[in-house]
């Protein structure tokens, strides 16, 4: 994605916490956010939106995903926008200054080169959808509904899961957006996001 489109998306994402999101806190979070490299970040290491910028054009399309479930599950009038936003748009936020650029010898054309990817480098290790919980709760207050939502986004792709927890099974029955969140997530990745790599 070239830079026009990394701005375009940044403008997009910006727009829509000013005219959706009206809690307090939401001020501290968005100043901290941009500090961080949130608008530059890939969305992954080498799956969705594994380039600069994949991070929040992977949001914005989580967000469309979700709204649009959300308003065919419960009709229009009873879809809580601020609530959409939320969860959509900092559903990923843990991958914060999470990737960073090295370098790999990468055969092409028999000759050696050098090539950039992307590696993790965690500095918060404290897990995925849990992790964007904690930060996004040290500066804005979420509803249990949200929180339940961003934190088992990943589904039975969450390492708790793999390891054998299943809890998120009874969030998904006792929370439905955590359940819409986590389709809105999987139709991002796999329907509206080419695999970069």
């Amino acid at each position: 994605m070239d830079d026009k489109q990394k701005e375009d998306n940044k403008q997009e994402f910006l727009k829509l916490v000013k005219d959706n999101i009206h809690r307090e806190g939401i001020d501290e979070l968005m100043n901290w956010l941009v500090t961080t490299d949130f608008f530059d970040a890939p969305a992954s290491s080498k799956f969705h939106m594994a380039e600069a910028g994949g991070l929040c054009k992977h949001s914005l399309n989580v967000y469309k995903r979700l709204l649009e479930l959300a308003i065919n599950e419960w009709g229009n009038e009873n879809v809580n926008l601020e609530t959409i936003t939320i969860v959509a748009l900092f559903h990923d936020i843990c991958k914060c200054c999470f990737y960073k650029i090295e370098m790999r010898n990468v055969k092409e054309n028999g000759e050696w080169v050098q090539k950039p990817y992307y590696s993790i480098d965690d500095p918060l290790p404290y897990g995925h959808g849990e992790k964007s919980v904690y930060i996004i709760n040290g500066y804005m207050r979420l509803t249990r509904e949200e929180a339940i939502a961003i934190n088992w986004h990943m589904g039975g792709f969450d390492k708790r899961v793999q390891g054998g927890d299943l809890s998120f099974s009874s969030a998904y029955y006792k929370f439905p957006l955590a359940t819409l969140t986590h389709i809105a997530d999987l139709m991002a990745t796999y329907l509206d996001e080419p695999k970069t790599n």
